[in-house]
Order: C-alpha cells, then structure tokens, then sequence
C-alpha cells in the first residue's frame, strides 16, 4: 500500500476513534440537555441529539424515513469520497488531507446514526444570546476538511498546473 493512501486511511481512522471516543465521554458525563459552561458567554459543553444533518436540518422525530434517506446519502458519500482519493493525480494528492477529514467524519458519524438513529452532538459556541447549532468531532473534521480541498483546488491546483491566479 502506498504511503499516501496509508495517511489517508490512518487519518480518516483518527477522526473516527476520536468522534466516538468523545461522544462516549459526553454521553456518560453530562445529562441530556446539560450545559456546562467552558468559556463563560462563548463556549459551552452540552449533551444534545440530532436526527437530522447539519445545523438541524430534518431534525424531527416523527420523520423515520428521513434516518434511512440520511444513511443512504452518506453510504454514498463515502463511497465517492473512497473513488475520488483512489482516483488521484500523483499531483493532487493534496487532496487527500481534506477527503480523509471527510471520509472520518462520515463514518463518525454513521455509526451514531446507525447505533442510536440520531447523532450525539456537545460543542456549543456561543457570542451573547447567539448560539451556532452544537456540533461534535465527525462536523468539525467534515467542515475543515472541506475549507481544506476549497483552498487547495483554488490556489494550489492552479499553481501546480501553472495558471496564473
């Protein structure tokens, strides 16, 4: 196995023991619907569940056809996410960073889903009464993962490839 597609699985594998292990902590430390604050007025630890995606999006209880669609979509996801790395150019193997943060945070958070049909989320950031919709370790990694592959495809790949940016 070449080492590039060795980091790539190692990483993915890192952010999914990570996701799981802290989602375990939370859930046997804080009580659902708990709030401990960390950073008073910006950053709080919680215990909240969501049967949605992102920002709480689908997230309703009564919609069990929307779990089956969501497990679908991402068994899909990491499929093509698995295609794509294979598929690299020796040249955008910058790439693989990114698809792994991708990739692990996919998988995180799958196995929620598919273990307790919604997933365990516990980071609240916070500035006054404003809060972000809390999030866990598989949505940080799916979102620098992909800050990660917008940044390279749009100032390294043209740089690589000789444009002019």
């Amino acid at each position: 196995m070449a080492k590039h597609n060795l980091i790539f699985l190692l990483t993915a594998f890192a952010v999914i023991v990570l996701d799981q292990a802290t989602k375990f902590l939370i859930a046997g430390a804080i009580g659902y619907y708990e709030s401990i604050p960390i950073i008073s007025g910006f950053f709080n630890l919680v215990h909240v569940r969501n049967r949605g995606m992102a920002f709480g999006l689908m997230n309703r209880p009564d919609t069990g056809i929307a779990l089956y669609f969501l497990i679908a979509v991402t068994i899909i996801a990491v499929l093509l996410i698995i295609i794509w790395s294979v598929r690299l150019k020796d040249e955008e193997r910058g790439l693989l960073f990114g698809l792994s943060l991708i990739l692990g945070g996919a998988v995180g958070n799958l196995i929620d889903r598919i273990r307790l049909k919604e997933v365990i989320d516990f980071l609240d950031v916070c500035v006054g009464s404003y809060h972000w919709p809390a999030f866990n370790v598989a949505d940080s990694a799916i979102t620098v993962g992909a800050v990660w592959i917008a940044v390279y495809i749009v100032f390294f790949s043209r740089a690589e490839s000789g444009e002019n940016i």
